[in-house]
């Protein structure tokens, strides 16, 4: 007999050689039939696999992140299959699956695929996968699985198998098609009854641009017709929602190539939304008790030798800018850390002046390659609503604890109400990659444990997730849209101190060393406002909008009743702006929806006369006649309930 200790916690007994679909049947056999993967002892196994000996198995349905990676890599097999089909001269590479879906990198030699090739090739599939045909995993000695390929004239599986060790070879068979592959599947092909081959692309081989350029070919499945339908819909409404396509519609920013890729131009409008989210977040920053502090854009090298930087992102970093004095190196830097701690060194601390919060919205720089770059998303240039708290070993509980309060302040505000949150420690294996002591580490893990268990937030633990300096506690946002985004990050390090020589003089009249948090509410600027865009279709909440009125004049006659409206309404700290266009008053009251200003003041002879205004709401229309200071009241009103007081 063997143990078998599941996710809950529970421990059953099973026969030696007893599969994860008989543990999925001896819980229930309505949970058994949605099984598609398991993992076991942290490795992914078939359901169909054989367990014999003790351990942790995970059982996978499709609504589970690794049940949808073994349904899409399967899928990725067959849609391969059905490419050997159509094209029986075609070298098949790698089709791993992807966050959504799966791709397969294929050389066709002199053929073409084009969209219009898309149809044949999904009613292949289909018919395929009606065969209910399994995927069975064996074991390949590497001699016969270099003359398996050899065979073939593929030399792309051959150049991946001699890189595999005997022993650690296997192919997938499925009807009669065979591909090397390490497993992760799903029971069978009949599992698969929705599929849509979603784009073709260009791509080297292994992403070298030495390399043959292969045709790459990206597809979607689903388990039911319906999710497949819906999937599609949601993504016709990405694309409405798309930050870039928004970004130009509204004006907000925008991109150059004479100033160079990923390096956003921030247009005035977009300039205002920036300076919003700033001051929000400074004035929340003030009550907490943080200091601003100003870093410069580049530092030299030794600064990030010294904290670890230039190890960890000087291959991805823009190359050093040479003086004119012999051997002398800056760089663009690539985070704010290190500057803060230089900044924490000018003076000597005694614990009673800890915790010390130095905050700075400081641009950094990482040479992302061209074919990462994407949007606000990922740029080379970005800025971080960074901030470092240099405390007492006893102080960082409530300082975490503090931290969370306050990323949890800016979420409320800003309508991101469904989340959950990722500690991130270190990889269990491979240690080489960090810093630092171990009993360092244990300690930081520890602490971010504890203060998100008592704050209840619902998080997961990732392993090999944390920075190289320490472990973080992540915060993921789900958007309008259910698509998840990492926004939001805290950190805690015991290393930074250590190689900047950090010290406070503690009660004991001893030099002791401080802990160091990271803190970024926002993460970078640029890709909280992508995400934003995104998640409220360029609708911000009413506090945050570059433009909260637009003054609509039926005629030129009304122009200096709608400035004296303007400046009533600039008295009240409202944001608002004149159309001063000779166009008709329908085509003003478009194009301001368009541009999703959120109320259009109308003003005619009537309004001047009763010193009046007429209210339209973007999406919701005519609100009727008020009063100016009606109208300040009910923009004060709407602006107080979306944006409380930290």
């Amino acid at each position: 007999m063997i143990q078998i200790t599941l996710p809950d916690g529970s421990i059953k007994e099973f026969q030696k050689g007893s599969t994860p679909l008989d543990v999925a049947k001896s819980i229930s056999e309505g949970f058994a039939r949605n099984i598609i993967s398991a993992e076991f002892n942290s490795k992914t196994v078939e359901i169909s696999t054989p367990l014999n000996e003790n351990g942790n198995l995970i059982l996978y349905t499709f609504e589970d992140a690794q049940g949808k990676k073994a349904f899409w890599h399967s899928s990725a097999h067959l849609m391969a299959q059905a490419i050997t089909s159509f094209y029986p001269n075609v070298k098949l590479t790698i089709g791993p699956a992807i966050d959504n879906g799966y791709y397969y990198d294929l050389d066709l030699g002199e053929d073409v695929i084009s969209d219009k090739d898309f149809p044949a090739i999904e009613q292949k599939m289909l018919e395929m996968a009606r065969g209910k045909h399994e995927f069975k995993l064996r074991e390949v000695s590497k001699k016969d699985a270099l003359n398996f390929y050899k065979s073939q004239n593929n030399q792309y599986k051959v150049e991946l198998i001699e890189n595999l060790n005997d022993g650690e070879i296997t192919f997938c068979d499925h009807s009669d098609f065979t591909d090397l592959c390490r497993g992760g599947h799903i029971p069978n092909t009949g599992l698969i009854k929705a599929v849509k081959i979603m784009s073709v692309a260009g791509a080297y081989w292994r992403g070298d641009e030495k390399n043959n350029q292969l045709t790459r070919l990206y597809g979607i499945s689903f388990p039911k017709q319906k999710m497949l339908t819906e999937y599609l819909e949601l993504l016709e409404e990405a694309k409405k929602r798309d930050h870039r396509k928004l970004g130009k519609e509204l004006e907000l920013f925008t991109f150059s190539a004479k100033v160079g890729q990923g390096l956003p131009l921030w247009l005035p409008k977009g300039a205002v939304l920036r300076d919003r989210l700033e001051q929000f977040l400074k004035k929340a920053q003030k009550k907490a008790g943080y200091e601003m502090v100003i870093t410069p854009h580049i530092g030299q090298k030794e600064l990030y030798v010294t904290s670890g930087h230039y190890a960890k992102y000087g291959a991805d970093s823009f190359q050093p800018i040479h003086t004119p004095k012999e051997g002398e190196e800056f760089f663009l830097k690539p985070m704010n850390c290190p500057h803060h701690c230089e900044i924490y060194n000018d003076k000597p601390y005694s614990y009673k002046e800890l915790p010390k919060r130095f905050a700075e919205f400081g641009t950094v720089y990482r040479y992302e390659q061209s074919g990462e770059l994407h949007g606000l998303t990922r740029v080379r240039g970005f800025t971080q609503d960074d901030a470092h708290i240099f405390c007492t070993p006893d102080q960082l509980d409530s300082e975490f604890k503090a931290v969370i309060d306050l990323v949890l302040y800016v979420f409320r505000s800003l309508s991101f109400e469904n989340f959950t949150a990722q500690v991130s420690l270190r990889d269990k294996e491979n240690r080489d990659k960090y810093i630092g002591s171990d009993e360092n580490w244990e300690k930081a893990e520890n602490a971010i444990i504890n203060a998100a268990t008592e704050k209840g937030l619902d998080f997961k633990i990732e392993y090999g997730e944390a920075a190289f300096y320490g472990p973080k506690l992540d915060f993921m946002v789900k958007d309008a849209l259910g698509r998840s985004w990492q926004l939001g990050t805290i950190q805690v390090d015991y290393n930074l101190p250590e190689r900047f020589d950090l010290t406070y003089k503690g009660a004991d009249n001893q030099l002791h060393r401080p802990v160091m948090i990271h803190r970024a509410p926002f993460g970078s600027m640029e890709r909280f406002i992508a995400v934003l865009l995104e998640h409220t279709g360029g609708k911000f909440p009413l506090w945050l909008t570059p433009e909260q009125v637009i003054i609509l004049p039926i005629s030129e006659k009304y122009q200096i009743y709608a400035e004296k409206v303007l400046n009533l309404l600039e008295n009240a700290d409202i944001r608002a702006l004149i159309d001063k266009r000779n166009e008709k008053t329908g085509r003003k009251i478009r194009d301001a929806e368009m541009n999703k200003i959120p109320f259009m003041l109308i003003v005619g002879e009537q309004e001047e006369n009763d010193a009046t205004v007429s209210v339209r709401k973007q999406g919701d229309g005519d609100m009727g006649s008020s009063t100016i200071n009606e109208f300040i009241s009910l923009i004060n009103k709407e602006v107080n309930s979306t944006l409380e007081q930290f």
